[in-house]
């Protein structure tokens, strides 16, 4: 690639952007021709803007009003009605006439409804979406439409905010991106800028980049634009979704089956009736009458109404259903479903985190009550290891009291501001209240964000006398329990023996087997003549007490267990495709009743296109997908 003056008049091709992973931030910016610190000149900006076009997604034109109005006249069997309103004119028959011409209006103007209300309703939606995007321009920030991003852009990221197009992380703290929209993952992607090596890293594992209408739960970042528009990779998917070719529906080619086959059957009786005439000598006048006449009657007029009327009714119940339907005749498609392929994120799941079992104080406690929703209860569960079982809980104010104060999200309205895990532990204290637990979040002097570093968030809070700080961490038990000398028990803070160790390890595997996120929650007190919230806070992160961990997951849907059960009684199988790890994917897989072998992107890649619908016939679980792979998927 060639780089240019900022101000030259040349193209910029940006040949090797889409290796930007296995780039270092200063050697993209460098190919890119921007020094992030300043953003681009609005000169590069408006040429580069002239060269890609606009950041936008491809769409197919909406089509206006006359055309979804003239797509109600494609079917043969209307074309055969119009013939025959035509020939019931010419031999005088005008009140036939008239009324085929009136139930093929009446019938166009029921779909043309339906259609267009229906087109009209997901142009609504494309406009509810994010239009805004914060950039650095020449030292300055500005807010700009997400539409006039270009290559090079240096664009400023924070929690809440939808990514505006495919960029380079050259500074982040404590990110954390929700990619499920492009992965399928429902865990948020932890994010850092250091550079991959390994240009062939899977888009799931880039954690140094961030993708077009992802959404940042945590943290903030400035980004390097990378990719606008359709070589963004929501873009490619865009274009091959685009290049798959619109089928007639079973109906539809039932319907055309049928008009070709009455037409030819009315051909040959028309045929052979005026053979006979014919022959006994009829004039001929009165002959072209009596086939006119015979055609006319044999055409069913009252066909194309009663098909169109049923598929409005059932379009309207689908609309109940919060369910639109663009095509008409796409309705009745569902009935002829042999093989449904879902998506598992928000689909088969709540695409809500939720906490459903955790240790402490030795025991094993299972959680009832899904996503944000605070219904639910705590209950303790029979656990292997100890085998205890009690119907009496602990004091879980220790546990409930680090969880809501070493967080930063909120929910409202039943959704989680901020990050999902940590409004699931929210929504577990509010649970642990219903117990006696009454943990309030503590005031905060310090912290330490997450990082991907080292795995694990600290905050720290002064008591009331300002005598001791008390410190609360949670974060990855694989990294936290090698910082941990103590475990907290009935009676208080105990040693950290082996035993106690492998028990941990024990429950933290065990977590993993079943799909859940193993959650290491642990806390320490030091005193506060030797604390300085300036000074380096990551001296305190050692000889730390274990207080619990905390198994969280993205639940299956109930509807959808029910829903499975029903396509498998009707003989429909169900595919999950997901970005998602393959043992969450086949843990939720077999909660949801789904039998089968599963299979991995990369397994796929090693397949031939010609091979891949024998190979995937008896797979029900695709796990570690691109988006590429689930379009061949569904080719297959």
């Amino acid at each position: 690639m060639s780089v240019h003056n900022r101000d030259s008049p040349e193209r910029f091709e940006p040949a090797s952007v889409v290796m930007a992973h296995a780039l270092s931030a200063r050697d993209l910016a460098d190919q890119l021709n921007v020094q992030p610190t300043t953003g681009l000149a609005a000169g590069a900006a408006l040429q580069r803007k002239n060269q890609f076009g606009p950041n936008q997604l491809p769409s197919p034109p909406q089509r206006q009003a006359w055309q979804v109005f003239a797509a109600q006249f494609k079917s043969i069997l209307i074309l055969i009605l119009a013939g025959a309103s035509g020939l019931s004119a010419l031999i005088g028959n005008v009140k036939d006439a008239l009324v085929i011409l009136a139930v093929m209006l009446i019938n166009a103007t029921v779909g043309f409804y339906q259609e267009w209300r229906a087109e009209q309703s997901l142009a609504a939606l494309k406009e509810m979406l994010p239009q805004r995007a914060r950039v650095r321009r020449e030292s300055e920030k500005l807010d700009i439409a997400a539409a006039d991003l270009v290559p090079g852009d240096v664009v400023l990221l924070e929690a809440g905010d939808s990514v505006p197009a495919d960029g380079r992380l050259w500074f982040a703290v404590g990110l954390e991106v929700d990619e499920s929209a492009l992965t399928g993952e429902s865990q948020p992607s932890a994010k850092q800028t250091d550079n991959l090596h390994a240009v062939e890293t899977v888009l799931a594992d880039r954690s140094n980049m961030v993708y077009m209408n992802t959404l940042v739960t945590r943290g903030r970042a400035e980004i390097i634009i990378t990719s606008t528009g359709v070589r963004t990779e929501m873009g490619r998917l865009s274009l091959k979704l685009a290049a798959t070719t619109e089928v007639p529906t079973p109906l539809q080619v039932q319907l055309d089956g049928l008009g070709k086959r009455l037409g030819t059957i009315a051909l040959a009786l028309v045929g052979l009736l005026a053979l006979i005439e014919f022959i006994r000598g009829t004039a001929l006048a009165h002959i072209a009458i009596d086939a006119i006449a015979l055609g006319v009657a044999a055409m069913p007029e009252g066909l194309p109404v009663v098909v169109t009327v049923t598929l409005a009714l059932g379009m309207r119940n689908m609309a109940r259903q919060h369910a639109i339907v663009k095509r008409l005749a796409s309705v009745e498609t569902l009935g002829c479903t042999t093989v449904i392929c879902s998506d598992k994120t928000g689909t088969l799941t709540l695409n809500q985190m939720t906490v459903c079992e955790f240790w402490y104080q030795g025991q094993h406690f299972a959680v009832t009550g899904e996503g944000y929703g605070l219904s639910g209860e705590i209950r303790a569960a029979m656990d292997t290891a100890t085998a205890i079982a009690t119907a009496v809980l602990p004091n879980l104010e220790p546990l409930m009291t680090v969880i809501v104060s070493c967080n930063d999200s909120h929910i409202a309205a039943g959704k989680a501001i901020g990050d999902p895990m940590e409004a699931a532990l929210l929504v577990l204290a509010h649970k642990g209240a219903t117990h006696g637990s009454t943990a309030q979040p503590l005031l905060r002097s310090a912290e330490i964000p997450f990082d991907s570093a080292h795995k694990f968030m600290a905050t720290f809070h002064p008591d009331a006398a300002q005598a001791q700080v008390q410190i609360f961490i949670k974060g990855a038990p694989d990294v936290l329990l090698e910082r941990c000398n103590q475990a907290l028990g009935g009676n208080g803070p105990h040693a950290l023996t082996a035993a106690t160790r492998q028990q941990i390890n024990a429950q933290y595997q065990a977590l993993g087997e079943k799909g859940l996120r193993g959650l290491l929650v642990a806390s320490r007190s030091i005193n506060a003549s030797d604390f300085d919230p300036a000074a380096d806070l990551m001296v305190w992160m050692g000889e730390l007490t274990v207080v619990g961990l905390v198994g969280l997951m993205d639940p299956p849907r109930s509807e959808a267990r029910i829903a499975i059960a029903q396509c498998a009684q009707a003989g429909i199988e169900v595919k999950m495709i997901t970005g998602d790890h393959q043992m969450t994917a086949l843990a939720i897989a077999r909660d949801l009743g789904l039998k089968g072998q599963a299979m991995t992107g990369a397994e796929l890649d090693r397949i031939k296109p010609a091979e891949l619908p024998a190979v995937i016939k008896d797979v029900s679980v695709f796990a570690r997908v691109t988006p590429s792979h689930k379009v061949a998927i569904v080719r297959a």
